[in-house]
């Protein structure tokens, strides 16, 4: 009996991480141990190190008709998601091997517990069904081939990494999992991975170790690169282009709230997988070429959010969580950011993505956040805060020079520097945590000269 979630079968493709391996039929044995443990019990949530152990128990609760939160080793207040998850159990270890049940449910059963990323604030829990899981594997529309190894480098918390790992399973495809994200470790793994689920983030740092180290690059089996969490830009696309030309990229856009929204491959813009609008304030629908906040109608989308065990359900049809966008004549869309991360400076309002994007362009900047200092007179300093390279950090000129082509508004006026941006679990810039570090003025940066 295969979990649900994975279809139909066959399962004999393995999954494995550092120091564990386990057959496709191991797999099972061991996810239909955790759904007799599991009998009886609505929710569980997984606090388990291990990630192919995660995936047993996972597994064993779709088996058990049971949505399962993955604990995130990263998460500041645990207690708090926890309160809301109100689980029924809280499991770690490896489930043990047992014989087959009976799965439960139907496809409008609550599989997972995903929570907000928490690089723009507190992480709520969400709710998703099997349906709009088994939906999101064919927006994705990514059909395998018989011999792909799929690398998934990141923790299982996050939805990107835990859909790439069962979207893999599903159709049957060995799975290596990274329990930690390690640049060179992952560039390793893909002496033998053909198909790698990324952040942008990540993608830079893989190819910075390719860089460096051309036997790893010339070792590399890579054919397809899926990256999501938050934009490619141009820059990233060329030099993934330069290093590995018989790669091909697929970035897709979506949110924990409304799963895949739009995606591109082989083109330069996202296409919608699902009915989307971009409306002004008062909610009134905008012509193409102007931007605004993107609405989305979705089967994919979550079905509520959990707040002390209650389910508060999501009011069907039209929802947003604040993105802005253009839609444009084709039908493609750009996406141009969160609004929280709007910055109000002197009477202009900056999107900090569209800054963050002009500085990834300059040498020496491995990342960056965009993001306001408090200031009296003005309400905020655009203020950029950069990872940067410590062999050839570049100069405040040399940034000042890569931003010259932005209105004046938009460019910063103070330039902070780390060795390291905070990070979420997914591997994407913690924004909440290093805007609340510059109101607090506690952020561990120096200023650039």
């Amino acid at each position: 009996m295969i979990p649900p979630i994975l279809g139909t079968g066959p399962l004999t493709a393995g999954v494995s991480s550092p120091g564990t391996a386990l057959t496709g039929a191991e797999l099972l044995r061991r996810a239909h141990g955790a759904a007799r443990r599991l009998d009886g019990v609505a929710r569980i949530a997984v606090d388990e190190p291990n990630p192919v152990h995660r995936l047993c128990w996972l597994l064993g609760a779709d088996l058990a008709g049971a949505a399962t939160l993955v604990v995130g080793p990263e998460w500041s207040r645990p207690e708090s998601v926890l309160a809301d998850a109100s689980p029924g159990a809280v499991v770690s270890g490896a489930p043990a091997e047992a014989e087959p049940v009976a799965a439960r449910g139907d496809e409008r059963t609550q599989f997972y517990l995903p929570t907000t990323s928490g690089s723009s604030g507190s992480p709520k829990v969400l709710v998703r069904t099997r349906a709009s899981w088994l939906a999101s594997f064919a927006a994705l529309d990514v059909a395998l081939r018989r011999d792909d190894v799929v690398l998934v480098p990141g923790p299982l918390s996050s939805s990107l990494f835990l859909f790439g790992a069962l979207h893999s399973l599903h159709q049957d495809r060995e799975v290596r999992l990274l329990p930690k994200w390690s640049a060179t470790a992952a560039a390793e793994q893909c002496r033998d991975a053909t198909v790698v689920h990324l952040v942008p983030a990540m993608l830079a740092a893989l190819l910075s170790v390719w860089e460096r180290r051309p036997e790893l690059r010339a070792a590399c089996a890579l054919r397809l690169i899926v990256c999501g969490g938050a934009g490619v830009d141009g820059v990233l696309e060329q030099r993934l282009r330069r290093l590995l030309p018989g790669c091909e990229l697929l970035e897709y856009y979506g949110s924990a709230e409304h799963s895949l929204i739009a995606a591109r491959r082989g083109a330069p813009r996202l296409r919608p997988l699902v009915d989307v609008d971009v409306r002004d304030a008062a909610g009134n629908s905008l012509p193409a070429e102007t931007g605004g906040v993107l609405w989305v109608r979705s089967e994919l989308t979550f079905v509520g959010h959990l707040r002390r065990g209650v389910l508060d359900a999501a009011e069907p049809g039209w929802s947003s969580v604040g993105d802005r966008a253009v839609r444009h004549e084709d039908g493609t869309v750009s996406v141009l950011g969160r609004t929280g991360s709007t910055i109000s400076t002197g009477g202009s309002l900056v999107v900090a993505e569209e800054v963050e994007s002009a500085l990834r362009a300059c040498g020496g900047v491995r990342d960056v956040v965009v993001a306001g200092t408090p200031h009296r007179r003005l309400g905020a300093l655009v203020t950029a805060v950069l990872e940067v390279d410590p062999l050839a950090a570049p100069t405040r000129a040399e940034l000042r020079a890569g931003t010259r082509h932005l209105e004046p508004a938009k460019r910063p006026r103070r330039w902070l520097a780390m060795s390291a941006l905070p990070r979420t679990g997914s591997g994407k810039p913690a924004r909440a945590d290093i805007a609340e570090a510059l109101r607090e003025s506690a952020l561990d940066a120096e200023e650039l000269r």
